[in-house]
């Protein structure tokens, strides 16, 4: 045996994963009751959006989209989503787009009912943001599959754990971007505020906010973006919509399956990402932003 075999025999072994595994069997015996109103919570929404979702004819939900991207972005990106929507709806998977929008949807307003709050608070607190950031870095380099793990062993397989594991997934970027938007904005705005009196309540509300809400959208649009990415593979634990259709078609090799299912959550994304984007556009923060750079 060398040197080296000798040390590395010394050395101690770090069992996270064990310790992992016994905070995960605590929470799982302690409260049960806690998760079940989470699960819960989560299907009250899921199911009933996706239902709202899939109702009507697929001819009227590619016009409302439409008639959204129009009023939002112009007639050209109206007409775009229009085609891209309408060949989604002449594939056999309208239905299961559908549901994965509304897996989106409610993963990213999980996720924002979150990430904002939170990125308030480190923006607000300098000492919590050293604590938090190294959190996100962690929660931003970790294998999306990590994540569906703890998920599988507390709510089963299903919509439940996708949801969830989609919302642990997509927050980071919502919470930084949140912080770096109240960070950004000029200080000499905030003491202009402070020297009228203003309380720090209203100068975080009716300066800081509105001032950061660009940023904070571009934080939107990335949590949005990072959900659709997750609910597909959430679809590996029966999460449905297109992430059940990809990956049956990758485990039965059907090449024409998966690549309609590709392309569905390829349109989906860029007309989430084009509307999100066309929405913070719009802001009045914004606007005065390309006023200021085209003086």
């Amino acid at each position: 045996m060398n040197i080296i075999e000798r040390i590395n025999d010394m050395l101690p072994y770090v069992r996270i994963g064990d310790a992992f595994t016994t905070g995960v069997d605590w929470s799982r015996e302690h409260l049960s009751a806690v998760f079940d109103g989470i699960a819960a919570t989560v299907d009250s929404l899921v199911e009933p959006l996706a239902s709202l979702l899939t109702t009507p004819p697929a001819i009227v939900m590619v016009l409302i989209f439409a008639g959204l991207g129009w009023w939002l972005r112009g007639w050209k990106f109206g007409l775009g989503t229009a085609l891209g929507l309408g060949m989604v709806a002449g594939m056999p998977i309208w239905d299961q787009t559908m549901s994965t929008l509304a897996l989106v949807l409610v993963s990213s307003a999980l996720a924002l009912l979150l990430a904002v709050p939170l990125g308030i608070f480190i923006a607000e607190n300098p000492r919590a943001s050293a604590i938090v950031r190294p959190v996100l870095d962690l929660m931003q380099t970790m294998p999306a599959f990590v994540y569906l793990i703890p998920a599988i062993f507390f709510f089963g397989v299903g919509v439940v754990p996708g949801a969830l594991a989609t919302v642990v997934f997509s927050m980071p970027p919502g919470v930084r971007l949140t912080e770096l938007g109240l960070r950004q904005v000029d200080r000499e705005v905030v003491e202009a505020g402070e020297a009228f009196g203003a309380s720090p309540w209203k100068i975080l509300l009716r300066t800081k906010l509105p001032l950061a809400l660009p940023t904070i959208m571009t934080g939107v649009n990335q949590v949005i973006m990072l959900a659709l990415s997750m609910v597909v593979i959430a679809g590996m634990v029966g999460a449905g919509g297109l992430g059940e259709v990809i990956t049956t078609a990758l485990f039965r090799a059907q090449v024409g399956a998966g690549f309609e299912g590709g392309v569905a959550v390829v349109i989906l994304a860029v007309v989430l990402d084009r509307l999100t984007d066309s929405i913070g556009a719009r802001t009045a923060a914004a606007k005065a932003q390309r006023a200021m750079q085209q003086a």
